[in-house]
């Protein structure tokens, strides 16, 4: 039976692919801020994505957050089932 992922390993992958979906939207240097917060306890994933683009930026910050936390979502389906 493979050895479950650590929750550490889970929360850098969720984190990592969180943070590549916003920037892949994004210029870093075009974002007044972002944050991505995980936390993985009990088996359940918490991800919190804030983006804080320019004004006029496209796409929509609340489209890419949400983007982000499922990307981290199934990054981490992704580390279980390997």
């Amino acid at each position: 039976m493979p050895e479950e992922p650590s929750d550490e390993t889970v929360v850098q992958v969720a984190s990592e692919a969180a943070e590549g979906v916003v920037l892949s939207r994004y210029r870093q240097a075009d974002l007044t801020d972002f944050d991505v917060t995980v936390t993985f306890e009990d088996g359940v994933l918490d991800v919190d994505v804030y983006v804080n683009p320019p004004a006029d930026a496209e796409p929509d910050a609340e489209a890419v957050a949400d983007e982000a936390a499922r990307a981290a979502g199934d990054a981490v389906d992704d580390l279980f089932e390997e």
